[in-house]
């Protein structure tokens, strides 16, 4: 037993919910703002498009799943890639597109079961693609870390790289020397930290934030209203193929959920309802111009420590997230960061990301002693780092990232040898 404080439907006393909603908000903030600043989307949006999405997933799972979803870090490349070939509309559209996935494999889970899925994400294959996440952008964190823009060019800078490393420090201490919630908001804490000392060293311009309204309107981005759009078979290429990898967290996430709160949330209220949930806040995100969502590991960690389950602290944090994305003040606040305290965060979230990948290989205990295994992994790992593509035609290619999960699924599916393990056998 895990003596829980309050389970899944049960509600706190209003102070009490108030308090508890809001720690949890604070322990996505850093993550779900970061992601929308690296790729140029508005952090508001990505604020309300969370708090909307979680509500949305709490309801489609019939108030079963105590889920927060926040800002995806796996398509962080993706957008990029896609805004840099159709603008930033196109990465919004090629997000709807994921999200039409998540509902077709939901129906599919509903009409088939959930099993075929399970065995056709297998660690060997999730494991490496995951790495491939993390240390494809690698090379993006650390030039935002030491560099600042010099007549359009990218120039090395102590002083900036002097804020990155305090970032990275403060990030580092909260994890290794604290305990409780604040190991949980490394994210934040070393914003905060890395903010304060960048302010200290007068790198920061703080005109945006008096010239902000206290209230403010978020910065949608509408289709069709504020950007025109072309949908491309390279466009869908550059992004559908990531779902792949985000479902796979999204069952991950489940499972280690369902430990925590002591109940099988694959079966009931099942996964075809959570992905679907998903899909939906991944949709919703992208109509208004923010980010694709998926659940966040931090909020599961602030439950197994605290012990609260209840879906309403869930929503309450979610309803947090949706007033704070129109406070312009602190929005104002969040665009001054300094790209070097950014690129320092990212030096931590982008290798504790591709060690995540690592862990579940080591986890799963794939043996790489086994010639298959290691074909997979190596295939993956070079094709996605690398940025290999193939270009099928002159509007058509399929690259990096997302021809590296193509190519792992695929992989599984041909070679010889290939095992029943799924996911779930590590967790059970």
């Amino acid at each position: 037993m895990n003596n829980k404080v309050l389970d899944v439907h049960e509600k706190p006393a209003f102070p009490r919910w108030v308090a508890l909603s809001l720690q949890h908000m604070f322990a996505m903030f850093g993550a779900t703002i970061l992601v929308p600043t690296l790729v140029g989307l508005s952090p508001a949006i990505a604020l309300l498009t969370s708090g909307l999405a979680t509500i949305v997933f709490v309801a489609v799972t019939r108030f079963k799943v105590p889920a927060y979803l926040g800002s995806s870090f796996a398509f962080i490349a993706p957008i990029q890639v896609a805004t840099a070939t159709g603008g930033i509309g196109s990465a919004m559209i090629g997000s709807m597109f994921v999200a039409l996935v998540y509902a077709l494999v939901s129906l599919l889970i509903f009409t088939t079961g959930s099993n075929w899925i399970m065995k056709l994400l297998p660690p060997v294959v999730v494991g490496p693609v995951i790495m491939v996440i993390g240390l494809a952008v690698a090379p993006t964190a650390v030039n935002m870390a030491s560099t600042v823009s010099v007549g359009g060019e990218d120039v090395y800078n102590l002083l900036h790289f002097s804020a990155a490393i305090v970032t990275l420090a403060a990030a580092i201490i909260c994890i290794m020397f604290f305990r409780g919630v604040v190991s949980l908001m490394p994210v934040l804490i070393g914003i905060i930290v890395g903010y304060i000392y960048s302010a200290f060293i007068g790198i920061i311009d703080f005109s945006p934030v008096k010239e902000a309204d206290w209230i403010q309107m978020p910065a949608f981005l509408i289709p069709g209203i504020d950007y025109d759009f072309v949908i491309t078979p390279t466009l869908l290429a550059i992004m559908v193929p990531i779902s792949i990898v985000t479902i796979s967290e999204h069952i991950g996430h489940q499972l280690v959920l369902g430990k925590v709160v002591e109940k099988d949330f694959i079966k009931d209220p099942g996964l075809n309802r959570s992905l679907l949930g998903d899909g939906l806040g991944t949709l919703i995100s992208g109509l208004l111009g923010g980010p694709p969502k998926t659940t966040y590991g931090e909020n599961i960690g602030v439950m197994a420590i605290t012990r609260v389950y209840s879906v309403y602290v869930i929503i309450g944090a979610a309803v947090f997230a949706i007033a704070f994305a129109f406070i312009g003040k602190l929005m104002a606040v969040i665009e001054t960061i300094p790209q070097a305290v950014l690129g320092g965060i990212s030096i931590l979230l982008f290798g504790i990301i591709a060690s995540s990948g690592l862990r579940m290989l080591v986890d799963h205990k794939v043996d790489f002693g086994n010639q298959r295994n290691l074909i997979i992994a190596s295939v993956i790992l070079v094709i996605g780092i690398g940025g290999a593509v193939i270009h099928i035609s002159e509007t058509f290619q399929v690259g990096g990232m997302a021809l590296a999960a193509i190519v792992g699924v695929l992989l599984n599916l041909l070679l010889p040898g290939r095992t029943d393990e799924t996911l779930s056998d590590a967790t059970e």
